[in-house]
Order: C-alpha cells, then sequence, then structure tokens
C-alpha cells in the first residue's frame, strides 16, 4: 500500500512499487498537464516537485523540504509518505506570478514544455532564500524548449525575482510565497499532514533479504532509462528509503558518504566544500538539477559506467566500498571494486551501504576535468580526477583516475608508481604521460575515435597540473 499527498489530496494506491510516478498521475489520476516527453530524465516535461520531512542538523530536527525531480525515472514506491505537487497543484483562480510572467514575456509557445518550467522555477523559490535572476535561470536547467523560447523564459524568470520582495524576515519564507501567490495557501498545512501520516506509516525498509529482491533501486534515474518496463511488475527493494545509507560525515580520520547520497546532498555539503572549494563547480558538470536531486552516490558506483562522474572522483581519492549483505560486512578498494565491464566484486545479496576515503591533507590538491560535446547536462568523452601531495615539489602522493579510456572506471596505478618521489617537472609531467597512455586501452565508439581518447586523457592530465601547480608549470606548452 503506497499512501502520500498529491498536491491537496490523500492518495492511497496498491499500484506496484517499482511502477513509475509519471505513468501513475497521468494515467490513473488523469491529471495531464505532467507531460510524458523523452522517458529518460532529459526534457523536463514530466518535472515535478517533492516534498519530504527530512532532519536537520545535529539536532535532528525534522523539517519539510522540497525539491524538482523528473518523475518519468521515478518509482511510485518512493513516494510513500511524502508531498507530490504537480502543475495543476500551483493552479488558482488566477494565473501564479510565475505563470503571469511566462505569459508576459512570451516564455510559452506551443506550452507542451512550460508546466516543466513553471514547476522547475516554483521549485526554486521554495528550496531557496536569496534569489538571484542567474541562479532562477539556472534552476531550469533540466528542461528543453523544443520552440526555441529561451530569450522569453529567462526574461520571465528575470521578472519574478526581480519583483518578489523577500520582506525583512527571510524565516518566513514560506508564508510569503503563499501570501504572494506562488504557491497555494493549502500548503501551510502540508508539514503537520505529512507529520501525521507518516506516523501511521513504516516507511522504512528492512535491509534483510536483499537476495528476495529482482531489483534494488536508489535513485532511479538509469535504470529506469533501461528497463523501465521490466521494474513495473517486479520484486523490488526502494534503497532509496533506507534513511541510515544517507549521511555524509567525517569521523576517525576519514570522511563517509552513504549509498544512498544524493549528488545534490554532496553538491551542498559544507563538509565536502570546506575540504574541496570548487566541488559545487564539479558537480554542476554531473546532469540537470532534477538529476542529480534524485541520483545517488551508490547508484554511479554500482552502475559501473567507464565515465561515471562520482566513480571518477572517489577512485581519485582512493577510496573504499563498505559492503553488506545485511548481516555480515566487508570493505573493498574502489580500484579492486570493478572486475570487467559492468562487473562488480559484489554477491547477488549484497548491495554498497557506503563510500570512504581518508580526509585530504593539508599539502595536498585535488582537481577534477571532464570533456563531452556538450559543456554540461551530457555525460563525458572522458574524464579525469588528481589527488596529490607534495613536500614542496616533491611527489609523496598521488591517485589518477581515467574515465571513458578502458571498459572499467580506471585507476592509473603504473603512473602513479612513476610519479611517487619526483620533482615536478615538465619533463617528469611528459614522461608521466606516456606511462599513462600506456595503461587505456580506449576503443572508438559515438563519443570518439580511440586516438581522439587518447588525446583527451593527455591533456585532462596536463589541465590538472596547469590547474594545480600554475607556479611550477606556468610555462607548460600543451602541443
Amino acid at each position: 500500500m503506497i499512501q502520500f499527498i498529491l498536491n491537496d489530496k490523500d492518495i492511497c494506491t496498491t499500484a506496484s512499487q517499482g511502477s513509475v510516478l509519471l505513468d501513475f498521475i497521468r494515467n490513473e489520476l488523469h491529471l495531464t498537464g505532467t507531460k510524458e516527453g523523452c522517458r529518460e530524465g532529459d526534457c523536463g516535461a514530466c518535472t515535478v516537485l517533492l516534498g519530504e520531512i527530512k532532519s536537520e542538523g545535529p539536532s535532528g530536527s525534522e523539517e519539510l523540504h522540497y525539491n524538482y525531480i523528473n518523475s518519468c525515472l521515478m518509482p511510485l514506491g518512493d513516494v510513500h509518505g511524502k508531498h507530490v505537487v504537480t502543475i495543476e497543484g500551483l493552479n488558482s483562480e488566477e494565473l501564479t506570478p510565475i505563470q503571469k510572467a511566462f505569459v508576459d514575456e512570451g516564455g510559452t509557445q506551443c506550452g507542451f514544455c512550460t508546466p516543466g518550467f513553471i514547476v522547475s522555477l516554483t521549485g526554486y523559490f521554495l528550496i531557496n532564500q536569496n534569489y538571484k535572476a542567474l541562479e532562477a535561470i539556472d534552476s531550469m536547467n533540466g528542461n528543453i524548449c523544443r520552440c526555441t523560447g529561451y530569450s522569453g523564459i529567462k526574461r520571465a524568470a528575470e521578472k519574478v525575482v526581480s519583483n518578489f520582495n523577500l520582506g525583512e524576515n527571510e524565516a518566513l519564507i514560506f508564508d510569503r510565497l503563499i501570501e504572494s501567490q506562488i504557491i497555494p495557501d493549502y500548503f501551510k498545512g502540508i508539514e503537520n499532514r505529512l507529520n501525521e501520516l507518516n506516523k501511521k506509516l513504516k516507511t522504512q525498509v528492512s535491509i534483510d533479504g536483499y537476495d528476495q529482491y529482482e531489483f534494488l533501486i536508489s535513485g532511479g534515474t538509469d535504470i529506469y532509462v533501461q528497463k523501465w518496463e521490466s521494474l513495473i511488475n517486479s520484486p523490488v527493494n526502494l534503497i532509496s528509503n533506507e534513511k541510515k545509507f544517507s549521511f555524509i560525515e567525517e569521523a576517525d580520520g576519514e570522511i563517509r558518504v552513504g549509498s544512498t547520497t544524493t549528488i545534490s546532498e554532496l553538491e551542498n555539503s559544507s563538509l565536502l566544500n570546506n575540504y574541496f572549494p570548487e566541488f559545487q563547480k564539479y558537480l554542476k558538470l554531473f546532469g540537470s538539477i532534477p538529476i542529480r536531486n534524485r541520483a545517488t552516490v551508490g547508484g554511479n558506483i554500482v552502475n559501473a559506467s567507464p565515465i561515471g562522474d562520482m566513480t571518477n572522483i572517489f577512485l581519485a581519492l582512493d577510496s573504499r566500498v563498505h559492503i553488506s549483505d545485511g548481516k555480515s560486512k566487508r570493505q573493498v578498494q574502489l580500484k579492486n571494486f570493478f572486475k570487467g565491464y559492468k562487473t562488480l566484486d559484489l554477491r547477488e545479496n549484497e548491495l554498497v551501504e557506503a563510500v570512504s576515503f581518508s580526509i585530504p591533507k593539508p599539502n595536498s590538491r585535488f582537481n577534477y576535468e571532464k570533456v563531452s560535446k556538450r559543456t554540461f547536462l551530457d555525460i563525458a568523452s572522458v574524464n579525469s580526477s588528481m589527488y596529490i601531495e607534495l613536500n614542496e615539489k616533491q611527489i609523496i602522493e598521488v591517485h589518477i583516475s581515467a574515465g571513458g579510456v578502458a571498459p572499467i572506471p580506471l585507476y592509473l596505478s603504473r603512473t602513479r608508481e612513476y610519479f611517487l618521489g619526483k620533482t615536478i617537472s615538465e619533463d617528469i609531467i611528459f614522461s608521466a604521460l606516456e606511462v599513462s597512455l600506456d595503461e587505456i586501452s580506449p576503443i572508438s565508439d559515438a563519443r570518439g575515435t580511440a586516438e581522439y581518447k587518447s588525446l583527451l586523457l593527455r591533456q585532462l592530465i596536463l589541465a590538472h597540473f596547469i590547474k594545480l601547480f600554475p607556479e611550477y608549470v606556468n610555462d607548460l606548452v600543451i602541443t
């Protein structure tokens, strides 16, 4: 039994947990404002808001938080105990300020994509407290207008931001949004309704007996692209509901990240951004905001894509994978976790609970580089990360990853061995490049020829040094 609030109504259904939220909204409830477009999380026409009660801070106080997600990739069972808002749930007798701005500025043409843009921009106002025009525009980056009406959409976002007066008390932002009619009045009672609903529900999924499920689903942003028809009526364990696997913590000289932690949670982690000042910049290269709101660390690792962004970063941090079958636990170095293409050191009754790595040393530096056909909203042709520790100019530790140049996410072990103990110089860097090119085995595919990928990796490793050590390699020429 799945129970949740949809807009202002209580919903109770016996539909399959593995079925898709988009299909339930459109086919069962006949709310057709949410559109079916690409069904891959690329176009944003199916965007909805998702509100849930989350524990906040060390005190563990619980508050209502919203995000916007692609309903085409959302398992219906994952909305259990939550609040789903479609475009119909934002409507009132008059146009909202966001809807009116789209009309006034010509932000809608054929109208097919408009609900997704409206929902995403409304989500921006719900999630943030300080509003900026460029951020508001960026908040819609998971939406595509096939009529190419982007100028009007940008003007609409700018207009809403400029017209919205936050007032003196930012703590009353929710009330101000209702007062300004950006969200309807019924939102006032949602937090209490969810609290009452969750008292009646057991939303925690048992961690025992993983082998009884045909599919273990975390964020679902990849598996629902590949196998959604197989998931609809299959036994599924929605492990994204495993709250004990959602955390980012520092203890005993290491940082641990739970497997169901989303990419957005990584992006907004003060802990990670403290150790890696450009971490948010790196993660903005990982899909769109709705995808980052659902995609998880464990899913990215277990998917075993040779070009996985998070896997690439964690490899260069020399991370360890924490594995459990619900009874016993074990650890594997991430660089040893991938046995072959889509083949893992993971038994059928096991799952990844967390990934951990040592706290970066004060004398360390880190960088991530990615090349794709589009800078944003695209998967990599080749990507690479590097963690390096120096004693003055001497390399005392280094880890380098390479994606898109082998059947697995690759850790460049021989390149590391070559660098250790050496002093940074142009000759050392170029000699190491030859070692790294001997370690890889790229193939030609839609993302580029094998020769092109080899060249890209060479340039990305050079880019690490140019970015991290301009004082040492300022005159380095890339040829």
